[in-house]
C-alpha cells in the first residue's frame, strides 16, 4: 500500500536551472547529474528520508532516476520504494521522468538468476515493472558484460524488451569498448539504437579516457559516469583516514586498503585545488567529469537532502581553466578503485 503523504506538487521552478544534455545523437536529454538509487533507498533506510531526497531532487531539475534489479538491501527494495514514491508523490509527473533500471548481477537463487541469459534478463525486467508500479521503463540496461552467453542473446533481449513496450531505450553498463561496439552493432540490425553506456569514471578512475569515449561518440550513443565521487574517496570524508560509520569502515564498496597514504595525497591535492575553486571536493569531482561533451550525465548517490543540494550545486561553478585542469591533472591517476575491470576486461 502506499505510505500516507501529504500531497506533493513539484516546484515551478524546476526546470530554470539545469542544462539539459542530450544523450549522444538520440532526442532524449538528461540532467547533467542524476540521482542513483544504488545505496540509500532500501528497505534498510527509512522510508521517509529517500522520499524527502526524491521531492527535492525534482524540485531542483533532477528527471532521472536509475534504479538495478538487485538495488536494496534487500534485493529489489530500492524499486519497491521508488514504486511507491512513484504512485503517489510523482504519479502526475511520470511523463516528466526518466525511470532506467538493469539486469545482470545476481538477484534470485539457481542458474537463471543472474548474468546475460535472455532467461533471466526478461524475467527480471518484469519483475523490475512489477516492483516499480510501471508498464514500462525508459532506459533498460544490461548490467554487465557476460563472457559465457553469446552476446547477440544478451542484447537481442534487450530487443525483445522494446518490442514488447516495456522499454522506450536501451543501454549497456560497464562493457568494453569492443563489446559495446558489437552491441550496438546487434541493436542497429533490428533498428533498435544503442541509446548510453553507464560506466565508472571519476578523478581517480580514468579508464574510458583512452577509448570508449570516442567509441560512444562514433556510435552516437551517451555516456553516464557512476560513481564520480570514487566510493566516496573523493569526498571530505577521508581526508584524515577512514572514519566510523563510513563504507571503508564497513568494508563494502570500498575496501579499506584503498585509503592508502599515496591515495589520501593525491585526494587532499585534489581537495586543494577545489578549495581554491571555491568548491568542496565532492562538486569538483562531479564538475571535473561533466567537463567533456561527451559525458551526458554525472550518477550521484545521496542520504540526505543536504548532501543532495550540495553535489548539484557542483553544476554552478565556472568552467575549469587550463592551469586547473593541469594541477588536477597531477593528482587525478588511476588509483586502483575500479571495482569494475575484472567483468569489463571479459568482453
Amino acid at each position: 500500500m502506499p505510505f500516507p503523504a501529504a500531497p506533493y506538487r513539484a516546484e515551478e521552478s524546476r526546470y530554470d536551472r539545469a542544462d539539459y544534455r542530450r544523450s549522444g545523437r538520440s532526442g532524449l536529454r538528461l540532467p547533467p547529474v542524476s540521482l542513483g538509487l544504488w545505496h540509500n533507498f532500501g528497505g534498510d533506510r527509512p522510508l521517509d528520508t529517500g522520499r524527502a531526497i526524491l521531492r527535492r531532487a525534482f524540485d531542483l531539475g533532477v528527471t532521472h532516476f536509475d534504479l538495478a534489479n538487485n538495488y536494496g538491501p534487500p534485493y529489489g527494495s530500492a524499486e519497491e520504494n521508488f514504486g511507491r514514491v512513484l504512485a503517489t508523490d510523482f504519479k502526475p509527473y511520470r511523463d516528466e521522468i526518466v525511470v532506467s533500471t538493469k539486469a545482470g548481477y545476481d538477484m534470485w537463487p539457481g542458474p537463471y538468476g543472474e548474468w546475460g541469459s535472455r532467461k533471466y534478463v526478461l524475467s527480471s525486467l518484469d519483475q523490475s515493472l512489477t516492483r516499480l508500479g510501471l508498464d514500462y521503463v525508459d532506459i533498460f540496461y544490461s548490467h554487465r558484460f557476460d563472457p559465457d552467453t553469446p552476446l547477440e542473446e544478451t542484447i537481442g533481449a534487450l530487443v525483445t524488451a522494446v518490442q514488447q513496450g516495456k522499454a522506450l531505450y536501451v543501454g549497456v553498463s560497464s562493457y568494453s569498448p569492443a563489446a559495446t561496439r558489437q552491441a550496438a552493432q546487434i541493436l542497429r540490425a533490428a533498428n533498435v539504437p544503442l541509446l548510453i553506456h553507464q560506466p565508472s569514471y571519476s578523478l581517480l578512475n580514468r579508464w574510458i579516457e583512452p577509448e570508449l569515449l570516442d567509441t560512444l561518440d562514433e556510435l552516437g550513443a551517451g555516456c553516464i559516469a557512476f560513481s564520480p565521487l570514487g566510493q566516496g574517496l573523493l569526498t571530505d570524508r577521508y581526508l584524515d583516514g577512514i572514519p566510523e560509520g563510513s563504507r571503508a569502515s564497513r568494508d563494502s564498496s570500498l575496501s579499506p586498503e584503498l585509503i592508502s597514504e599515496e591515495n589520501l595525497a593525491r585526494v587532499r591535492g585534489l581537495n586543494q585545488v577545489a578549495r581554491e575553486r571555491g568548491q568542496t571536493l565532492a562538486q569538483l569531482s562531479i564538475a571535473w567529469v561533466l567537463r567533456d561533451r561527451r559525458v551526458t550525465s554525472a550518477l550521484i548517490g545521496a542520504s540526505s537532502v543536504a548532501q543532495l543540494e550540495a553535489n548539484l550545486a557542483a553544476v554552478d561553478a565556472p568552467p575549469f581553466t587550463d592551469t586547473e585542469l593541469a594541477e588536477i591533472d597531477r593528482y587525478a591517476v588511476d588509483s586502483g578503485i575500479d571495482l569494475w575491470a575484472q567483468s569489463r576486461e571479459a568482453g
